[in-house]
């Protein structure tokens, strides 16, 4: 019987390299976090080791550590005011390209970087395409002086808020916030619901990222489909 996690981690490395087809030479590119971003990077060092030459933007210590580790040349956050393709990951996509980001607690980061990219391109197994958002829990990161108040506030819009946790403490971002996991259930107007998130004082940011993708690539068995706006 077929191992399900190898399946995925065949379609994420699958996607990867079909997504770092799209770099070339001289290119800023911004680098994501978590398993599926990790294809990538890997991907991308190959390519710099046999001359690809690019500059690199880490969205979290995480990826910056790994990217250093593979030999590629990494730039600060205060050296760029756009980059030309970013790929990373994402917890749940639909196919108008609506996404669910921050399962692996980045969020903030990877939002600045989709915002500041020309062209996002998401990678992703098949298992993360769904109809509506919301299976995964929301994402949301908050400033630790205002978590009683963000809680409360998205109590109000019917989510049920849990602190995220490691080793028992609370989580701790690359920023030194925390990150609340928000069960809104399967959500149907996902615009609506980030307008609102948006209003709630010390909520950094939250993981739903619209507008922002430029394209999805999908590994589904021993082949990738595309979605584009």
């Amino acid at each position: 019987m077929e191992n399900p996690s190898n399946k995925k981690d065949l379609e994420k490395e699958l996607a990867a390299k079909e997504a770092v087809k799209y770099i070339h030479a001289g290119m800023i590119v911004g680098l994501g976090t978590g398993s599926s971003a990790y294809y990538a990077i890997k991907e991308i060092a190959n390519q710099v080791h046999a001359g690809l030459q690019i500059k690199a933007l880490a969205t979290s210590a995480h990826t910056a550590s790994l990217a250093l580790e593979l030999g590629i040349p990494l730039i600060d956050f205060r050296e760029v005011r756009s980059i030309d393709l970013s790929i990373d990951g994402a917890d749940e996509f639909t196919a108008d390209l609506q996404l669910i980001k921050g399962g692996g607690g980045a969020l903030f980061r990877e939002k600045i970087v989709a915002s500041l990219s020309k062209m996002e391109i998401i990678i992703a197994d098949s298992s993360k395409l769904v109809e509506r958002l919301g299976a995964f829990t929301l994402p949301v990161e908050v400033v630790p002086l205002a978590l009683n108040h963000v809680m409360d506030r998205i109590e109000v819009l019917s989510g049920k808020p849990s602190l995220r946790k490691k080793s028992g403490a609370p989580f701790l971002t690359d920023n030194g916030n925390y990150v609340l996991d928000a069960d809104f259930g399967l959500i149907e107007d996902p615009q609506a619901l980030a307008d609102k998130l948006n209003n709630i004082e010390g909520l950094l940011v939250h993981g739903l990222f619209l507008n922002l993708a430029s394209m999805v690539i999908m590994g589904k068995g021993d082949k990738v489909e595309l979605f584009k706006k």
